[in-house]
């Protein structure tokens, strides 16, 4: 957490909110938020004078084109947030960094004169933000890019490419679908709202699904990630999406923390397991192992 729709959806309030504000300033409240270059000073001297060009998602990493041609990373982990807020609103003890900007001109008149900022909000502080050079690209500076498999929502996704990937491994197919070099961007919410929806048992061997099998997780990956982003995403904890807001597709949720009460389905109680460590929901009888 946050996962794919999550990161997705403050990748669609940056973009609606930050394009062609200008980088004044900022502060560095934890150091260790910064995971490149090493002292924040550094950060900060780099993009000071740039703007907002454009906000990516590349699984649950976003990443922010630069006017000057260096880029930002930023990975919310457990618990973090970017907070599009005015300058004058009070600290919460948990921001950890924040960045002033200033707007440039048609702006100026499109938001009034109030001071503007994009902190980033971390509780666990197990987030990072990274400065990428202009010279360099994402993946040698944020490494974790590196061995992402293909965005689930992308046309490269097809079943036949899940099949290549499904068949290399006999692990349960929950933890299958966890790894991120499977598919990029699905956490525990959506691993356990797309088997449900394919109608696969999480305890299931991946090589031993049959291509219907396939398919069928295929489009309840699609299915699930969409009204994840449709819903503003997942809220139970600390997701927020730039403006302070919750998600809801928690209140729409197949089986994830519905535990003993009533499939949408069959009436049967939701059954909840630990499976590699991770709290997972199914019903024992849509999804027969």
């Amino acid at each position: 957490m946050p996962e794919l729709p999550e990161v997705e959806t403050v990748r669609i309030g940056l973009n609606e909110n930050t394009l062609g504000w200008q980088i004044e300033g900022g502060e560095v409240l934890l150091p260790r938020a910064i995971a490149y270059p090493e002292l924040p000073a550094d950060f900060l001297d780099a993009i000071v004078g740039a703007e907002f060009i454009a906000w990516q998602r590349r699984g649950k990493y976003l990443i922010a084109k630069l006017s000057q041609g260096n880029q930002l990373g930023v990975h919310l982990r457990m618990t973090g947030s970017l907070l599009w807020c005015d300058r004058h609103e009070p600290l919460g003890k948990h921001t950890r960094v924040r960045l002033f900007v200033k707007a440039k001109g048609n702006k100026k008149q499109e938001t009034g004169s109030l001071p503007k900022e994009l902190r980033f909000d971390d509780q666990r502080t197990f987030g990072k933000m990274w400065l990428v050079p202009s010279e360099r690209s994402p993946e040698s500076v944020i490494t974790g890019l590196q061995k992402l498999g293909l965005e689930p929502l992308g046309s490269d996704f097809t079943p036949q490419h899940l099949e290549s990937k499904l068949s290399r491994t006999g692990r349960p197919i929950k933890t299958v679908l966890l790894d991120q070099e499977t598919v990029a961007g699905i956490g525990n919410i959506y691993a356990d709202e797309s088997l449900f929806l394919g109608k696969i048992h999480p305890q299931k061997a991946a090589n031993s699904l049959n291509s219907e099998q396939i398919k069928a997780l295929h489009q309840g990956i699609i299915h699930s990630l969409s009204d994840g982003i449709a819903n503003g995403g997942t809220t139970f904890s600390s997701f927020q999406n730039v403006a302070g807001l919750k998600g809801n597709y928690i209140d729409m949720a197949w089986v994830f923390r519905r535990t003993g009460q009533p499939c949408k389905i069959c009436g049967n109680a939701i059954s909840r397991i630990k499976l590699g460590g991770r709290s997972t929901h199914f019903c024992a009888q849509c999804q027969v192992l």
